[in-house]
């Protein structure tokens, strides 16, 4: 998220970064009230007192994780569901935000696990804003579940369709353990990224292992990706069923 003796790509992340990298794996393993500023200079091979010059405190940087995620969900969705729509439609934009949101639950288990859990934690300030960009993220789901189903598009339709997407969004939201572990080429590979001093703890490395570890035994990464997707489409068809019958009835 000190300098290592084998040099990778990753040397060159700069160093807020590696902080907001670090931060996260930390917060994720043992939440935010049980990880020290010290034990996040040490992940990256500073003092504890060196963070300071990169962020004021332990919640300047869960702010600065919990809000960059927000913005990217909401600025990514835009973005995808605008370029999908424009080729595709609804139903293209549609599956572009699943896509997105599947990839998001994947692969930054971290920052998920954070963005559901650690909010409380957050200044009002910043927990307001927060707040207002998942709104956001919201809103922009309801409007093309609502276009790619015409069922969904009536304004009596529109709870239905608002409930269907937040049970996606559960269901997404619930997977970040789900993926089977990462191969050991994988590991190595993120090892090596990590950009960590010569001379971090063993517990912090036994920490790490242990946090692989506990990750459960599932379906391979790209499976799982679309079973989720395919669930997600699902649960929307099944909403416009539903609305389609409602109004029929």
């Amino acid at each position: 998220m000190g300098s290592m003796p084998n040099v990778s790509a990753a040397s060159a992340l700069p160093r807020r970064d590696q902080i907001r990298r670090e931060a996260a794996r930390l917060f994720a393993a043992r939440g935010f009230l049980g990880v020290g500023v010290d034990e996040i200079g040490k992940a990256v091979g500073i003092s504890g007192p060196g963070l300071y010059r990169h962020f004021s405190g332990k919640d300047a940087m869960l702010a600065d994780l919990l809000v960059g995620i927000s913005e990217r969900l909401l600025e990514e969705g835009q973005r995808r569901a605008g370029e999908a729509g424009a080729a595709a439609g609804p139903v293209g934009a549609l599956d572009a935000l699943i896509g997105g949101h599947v990839d998001f639950a994947l692969d930054d288990r971290d920052l998920i696990i954070l963005h559901d859990r650690e909010l409380l934690h957050l200044k009002e300030e910043d927990r307001r804003r927060v707040r207002r960009l998942q709104r956001g993220y919201v809103e922009l789901w309801v409007g093309v579940v609502r276009e790619a189903f015409p069922s969904l598009a009536g304004p009596d339709a529109e709870p239905l369709a608002r409930a269907a997407v937040h049970a996606v969004f559960g269901l997404l939201n619930s997977t970040p353990h789900s993926a089977a572990p990462r191969s050991a080429q994988a590991d190595r590979s993120a090892d090596r990224s990590a950009d960590r001093s010569a001379d971090r703890s063993a517990d912090l490395g036994a920490e790490r292992s242990a946090d692989r570890g506990a990750d459960r035994s599932g379906l391979p990464r790209d499976a799982m990706a679309a079973l989720l997707h395919s669930l997600a489409q699902g649960a929307f068809a099944a909403a416009a069923d539903a609305a389609a019958a409602e109004a029929a009835a």
